[in-house]
């Protein structure tokens, strides 16, 4: 049974598309009313893919999870991902966003969409392929604290918290899958 199937994450799933519809309006809205905010097209159209993406990203887990676990770290990590480049993007974390020392952070989003491929989305590879990106988030701290100090490391422990996090759910999801294949005695691996 795929978590779909589940009356919970298909209301969940029109909360979340009229979410990330009603966040993309937002700055259309202020636009008209404050001069602060000013976005171009391709803002509106950067912010519309990676909102896509998080929301196809749930879409995904949804179908092939098997547990509430699987598709909460598959949530987390979306959004982690998600987050990273946001910042990324409008601010920038080592200086401004101008500053090219933060491509290296685009490295850890390859590093999660590569492991996550390889993990062909089993849940003891999904775990393995967010302690992964942990790794290639903290690696990226070391560049920063060279470029940038204080506030790079306080802002990296936070995504790499964060990875971590979603690591320990896809733990749990294969777990509860193991236990279900024992009992159903298909014998199937999780990784």
């Amino acid at each position: 049974m795929n978590m779909a199937d589940s009356q919970l994450w298909r209301r969940l799933r029109w909360l979340m598309w009229g979410g990330a519809a009603g966040v993309l309006l937002v700055p259309l809205v202020v636009m008209q009313y404050s001069r602060e905010v000013q976005w171009s097209g391709s803002d509106f159209a950067t912010m519309g893919v990676m909102l896509g993406l998080l929301c196809g990203a749930y879409e995904v887990a949804i179908r092939v999870a098997r547990s509430n676990a699987y598709v909460l770290g598959a949530g987390l990590a979306a959004v982690t991902g998600f987050l990273l480049a946001w910042v990324n993007l409008a601010v920038g974390i080592i200086g401004s966003e101008d500053n090219t020392a933060n491509l290296v952070f685009s490295g850890v989003l390859a590093v999660a969409l590569l492991a996550v491929v390889i993990a062909r989305l089993r849940p003891l590879g999904m775990a393995h392929a967010m302690e992964a990106t942990a790794l290639a988030q903290a690696a990226t701290c070391l560049v920063a604290l060279l470029l940038d100090g204080t506030r790079v490391f306080v802002l990296t422990t936070v995504f790499v918290a964060l990875w971590l996090a979603a690591a320990q759910l896809f733990r749990k999801a294969a777990r509860q899958q193991a236990l279900q294949d024992s009992e159903s005695g298909s014998g199937c691996t999780s990784w």
